[in-house]
């Protein structure tokens, strides 16, 4: 991995894990929607869901925005796909 503009690489799946460490004090977890049918359009790439409730909380999560958000993804940090 290399660094960008002075910006440290995260990957998708530390990212997804930061947030859901912040989110489990709500009774939260970010989700990755698998396959490519109905649930994909309906609930986009990624959703919240309620672990106590078993219900969704949002749907067409952005990881990066919501890492962000929350402070789980500073400003010197930029995202990198698996394997770069």
């Amino acid at each position: 991995m290399t660094k960008q503009k002075g910006k440290v690489p995260v990957t998708m799946r530390a990212l997804i894990a930061r947030i859901n460490r912040k989110l489990a004090h709500e009774d939260q977890m970010l989700r990755a929607t698998r396959g490519d049918g109905r649930a994909r359009q309906e609930l986009g790439d990624h959703f919240i869901v309620n672990v106590r409730h078993n219900g969704i909380d949002d749907n067409h999560v952005d990881p990066v925005e919501l890492g962000r958000e929350l402070g789980v993804l500073r400003e010197w940090e930029h995202v990198v796909e698996e394997g770069k």
